[in-house]
């Protein structure tokens, strides 16, 4: 009986290299594995930017700036014919000192306000933190208002002001805890 040539174990050994060695091959497992570790890469860059702690402090920030816009804007916002409202919203605004004034002085400030008939609105032009102590849970912040008073003959009046306030973070979030003009001028030498 003939017999049947045999490949080699070697001719099929070269033929699986040669497939391996396929330019395509070869590109394609290279650009597989670039685009794994580019995808490493990333994930890994995205997860330390989310836990950084410099994240965690721009939120912070970012959370004492609107509370405080609010506030000062809560302060400088007041109409006689929603008093009640306005006190509240005054009073829901601050904490310590500030808000044991604005509640001891109530209902002065009531009577005060019944008699002028007067409507101040507060709109806020700008804002920035000045100060922010994460740790101790303090702030500062400088806002830039624009104040319309209306009395009830007259025409409305505008001011700009620029206010200085100090927060305080509490349990219902940041509060303000004092309120000021800020200075005006060139303090420069």
């Amino acid at each position: 009986m003939p017999r049947t040539p045999r490949t080699p174990r070697t001719t099929r050994t070269l033929g699986t290299l040669r497939t391996a060695r396929n330019p395509l091959t070869v590109v394609a497992l290279a650009l597989a594995l670039l685009a794994a570790g580019a995808a490493g890469w990333g994930g890994w860059s995205w997860y330390a930017a989310a836990h950084d702690d410099s994240a965690a402090y721009a939120r912070s920030r970012d959370q004492v700036l609107a509370a405080g816009e609010q506030a000062v804007q809560n302060m400088n916002t007041l109409d006689h014919r929603k008093l009640t409202t306005g006190l509240d919203a005054w009073e829901a605004s601050t904490t310590g000192d500030l808000h044991k004034q604005l509640t001891d002085g109530r209902p002065e400030f009531e009577k005060q306000i019944k008699q002028a008939q007067t409507v101040s609105t507060a709109r806020v032009l700008s804002g920035a933190v000045t100060e922010l102590d994460d740790r101790a849970g303090r702030a500062s912040v400088m806002v830039a208002l624009r104040i319309t008073v209306t009395a009830p003959k007259g025409k409305p009046a505008e001011k700009e002001s620029r206010l200085l306030g100090e927060l305080t973070r509490t349990s219902g979030g940041w509060k303000l805890s004092a309120l000021g003009q800020a200075p005006v001028g060139n303090t420069a030498g």
